[in-house]
């Protein structure tokens, strides 16, 4: 990626979103007992999906660490192996996170090719984002990304009977088969 285009996306404002209400979106009466967090990706290459995930898609880092592991409460490695574990987040400094994980000593075996399809266990990551035609071109140039779908206009049924909702939006895989989901809230046409 260029460093004119990268530091153009790492300067584009945080995404506006649109009201909730104006989607539909209402409050509950009463609070979950659940806030979803994060969700931690094993991957093959931190540094490559760094680039990915920080440089390109545009998360913070907030924790960069090696931390020793149990091979029993998150199955994978074997006991005590090291592990280096980055969070990253947007703009909630509570939820939404993703964290990057990746084996050191030992390394976790090569799981073969980069994944091309979804089946079951698989997993998409719906993000929003402020230039979904910028943060797609980039992420496309990132090693082991594979685009299933470059940006285009989608609408979606709205809820609780109200507008369509217009997004602009591209989808790929990262580097560990993840499928991302990047999306660009679009403005409701005037009826």
């Amino acid at each position: 990626m260029s460093p004119t285009l990268l530091a153009l996306l790492m300067a584009s404002p945080a995404p506006a979103a649109p009201p909730r209400s104006a989607l539909g979106i209402e409050a509950h009466e009463q609070q979950a007992p659940t806030d979803v967090r994060r969700v931690t990706l094993i991957v093959r290459d931190m540094e490559n999906s760094l680039q990915l995930y920080r440089d390109v898609v545009g998360l913070k880092v907030n924790y960069d660490a090696v931390v020793e592991t149990s091979g029993v409460a998150l199955p994978a490695g074997e006991p005590g192996a090291k592990a280096r574990l980055v969070l990253l987040n947007g703009n909630d400094p509570w939820i939404g996170w993703i964290g990057l994980m990746q084996w050191i000593d030992p390394p976790l075996a090569d799981p073969g090719p980069y994944p091309r399809r979804m089946g079951p266990g698989g997993h998409v990551i719906v993000m929003n984002t402020d230039d979904v035609e910028g943060r797609c071109a980039a992420a496309a140039k990132v090693r082991g990304v594979t685009t299933t779908s470059a940006p285009r206009n989608q609408i979606y049924p709205g809820r609780n009977g109200g507008p369509p909702i217009h997004v602009l939006g591209c989808n790929f895989f990262d580097p560990d088969g993840t499928l991302i989901e990047m999306n660009q809230i679009q403005p409701s046409p005037a009826r």
